[in-house]
């Protein structure tokens, strides 16, 4: 079946089979959090996109991509994107990365603390880090290329279809967000780049970047 990105807890694990990539989303916890298997399709090694909840559903879809767990990205450092890290880093003894401003707010110690256009990468896939300041400090994204340029962004609760994340809390800055999603996604990245935030649907930016205005006209 084609990929949707629809997912929901409890439910099937939707695939997507790319140029050099496959990708696997699974949604846990009450809160629609999504968890994101990476399979370099070459050397079958994998990288894992936010240990959210339920340790025993992330080792199911780690065996289910036919490789062990080489890397767990933490996009960023909120509990409900981090309450089975522990269990996870524990069973694999995967390499852990997050974003330097929010690595020592992890309940596990980061061995590759990440900045702005560092490069993560496992088997022959090469992942860009982007840093969007605003919903916590060291809040990343990850943007893949394929070799036909097609573009895929893991934009954790940064941006979401109709808006960039939640900023009305004490140390977060819709302002500074709005600003690196512009700059940093907006006006880098195609209209036909297709991105995986941490809840819900995916979407593109050519269906979201209409809306821009919008969203920093109604400050949220």
């Amino acid at each position: 079946m084609a990929y949707t990105g629809k997912v929901q807890p409890g439910g099937p694990v939707d695939m997507r089979e790319l140029d050099r990539l496959t990708i696997r989303k699974l949604c846990v916890s009450d809160m629609h959090n999504n968890v994101y298997l990476l399979t370099c399709r070459a050397t079958d090694e994998q990288l894992l996109v936010d240990a959210a909840e339920e340790p025993d559903r992330i080792m199911q879809l780690v065996a289910s991509g036919g490789g062990g767990l080489h890397t767990v990205v933490t996009t960023h450092q909120h509990w409900d994107h981090v309450r089975a890290l522990s269990e996870v880093i524990a069973r694999t003894g995967a390499r852990t990365v997050a974003g330097r401003d929010d690595a020592d707010a992890l309940p596990v110690r980061v061995d590759v603390p990440v900045d702005h256009a560092d490069t993560v990468s496992f088997g022959d896939i090469d992942l860009d880090v982007i840093h969007l300041r605003g919903h916590t400090p060291g809040s990343i994204a990850l943007a893949y290329r394929g070799s036909d340029g097609w573009a895929h962004l893991f934009t954790g609760d940064s941006l979401f279809p109709g808006g960039v994340g939640a900023t009305h809390y004490p140390g977060q800055s819709f302002d500074s967000l709005i600003e690196d999603v512009s700059t940093r996604v907006f006006d880098v990245y195609d209209d036909d780049t297709w991105f995986y935030p941490g809840h819900g649907d995916d979407s593109t930016l050519g269906a979201e970047r209409p809306h821009l205005q919008e969203w920093r006209d109604r400050g949220w």
